[in-house]
């Protein structure tokens, strides 16, 4: 078995003791990492929005932090992130092994928008990387390439979705996309002609969002918390877990 998970927008400042809306984004993130290094997983991702103010200094926060688990672990921008920067401090991976699976991590970052798309370029670049080995596939991105049911967070989502899908379409070996961007739990499936393609958001480290809101709202009754996966052959597992603070 292999053991994934996945972190999400941790939102971190150069201020160790800043806030967030509704707690203290560093001190939660240590309250995540320390709760999942006793699940003792094989591998982690963080997908993206690992900063909010764009500092150099909130990446060292976060690679302080990450570091103390004891196994691999990558990263990807988001649309609060400064590639550059986090590539300054630990450098990017578009594909990671996972013994039968792999992992091939996607960017949807767009410089000085909230939204997220491909492009030509990058959707290139997906298709080949697919084209290289038909061993059960995850993708991962920062934004989720379908409605959530949260219409501000639907239009802030990746726009070229429909490109992606197309692309998807020629590769069953595409089992699931793990997203960010949306704080909060969900599931939600795309129907292609080889079957469904599975879309699964993670609960941020830091605040959460309520789900199903027209506008812009955090979920005061909600935790941080991660999202978990179990591989085993060509099934797996997965569950969130959320952290008491």
């Amino acid at each position: 078995m292999m053991r994934l998970v996945q972190l999400t927008d941790c939102h971190l400042h150069a201020d160790p003791k800043a806030r967030s809306r509704a707690g203290f984004p560093l001190r939660q993130l240590e309250s995540v990492v320390e709760a999942v290094r006793a699940t003792r997983p094989d591998v982690v991702l963080v997908t993206g929005d690992i900063s909010q103010d764009e500092t150099a200094a909130s990446y060292q926060h976060a690679h302080r932090v990450l570091s103390t688990l004891e196994c691999p672990w990558f990263w990807l921008g988001g649309n609060h992130d400064q590639p550059g920067l986090m590539e300054e401090i630990r450098g990017f991976h578009d594909v990671i092994d996972l013994a039968n699976w792999r992992l091939l991590t996607v960017d949807t970052w767009v410089r000085g928008q909230a939204h997220g798309e491909l492009g030509e370029t990058r959707l290139g670049q997906l298709a080949e990387r697919l084209a290289e080995d038909e061993r059960p596939t995850l993708l991962a991105m920062h934004h989720p390439p379908l409605a959530v049911g949260s219409a501000w967070i639907d239009e802030i989502g990746l726009k070229d979705r429909d490109a992606l899908w197309e692309i998807l379409s020629s590769f069953p070996q595409v089992r699931a996309i793990l997203c960010g961007h949306i704080h909060q739990a969900f599931v939600g499936r795309q129907a292609l002609e080889h079957g469904d393609v599975l879309v699964y958001g993670c609960p941020s480290t830091t605040d959460q969002f309520l789900p199903g809101s027209e506008g812009f709202a955090i979920d005061e009754a909600s935790r941080p918390g991660y999202r978990i996966f179990d591989l085993r052959g060509e099934e797996w597992l997965t569950w969130v877990e959320r952290v008491d603070l």
